[in-house]
């Protein structure tokens, strides 16, 4: 069974080690102490705190897209036609490219907060070695 250590939880969940450990002592969520005394995550109990904690449309509205990264705008480059526009949530950097007439009838700028909403029919998940998350398996 794979665990994870409050660090290694915080992480993955994008909140601070301090945030795991709070929803631990208020019992939302379960973790056990190894033979170290340090606190652990079974993976099955974080998969499942982390898809509680996931978040609808907020503006109320209905959509196939699942996947939503809420974040500010770093970087907006235009030229007469198009517009590339740079997000940054949490630790992911999200790039979009849209018509320069998109980006300007939203708003967007450098500062402002917003939603980048994706719908793809083309996933790769990968598991790299170096980045390795998971503690005992």
């Amino acid at each position: 069974m794979t665990t994870f250590r409050i660090s290694e939880a915080a992480a993955l969940l994008g909140v601070s080690s301090d945030t795991v450990r709070r929803w631990v002592d208020a019992g939302r969520l379960a973790a056990e102490r190894d033979e170290h005394g340090h606190r652990q995550v079974n993976g099955a109990d974080l998969a499942a705190f982390a898809r509680a904690q996931v978040g609808t449309a907020g503006d109320g509205g209905r959509s196939s897209a699942r996947n939503r990264f809420r974040g500010i705008v770093t970087e907006v480059i235009k030229d007469a036609v198009m517009a590339q526009v740079e997000i940054a949530a949490g630790p992911y950097r999200v790039v979009s490219l849209m018509s320069r007439q998109a980006a300007d009838e939203l708003g967007l700028e450098i500062g402002v907060v917003a939603v980048a909403v994706i719908k793809s029919t083309n996933v790769v998940v990968e598991i790299p070695d170096h980045e390795r998350v998971t503690g005992s398996q």
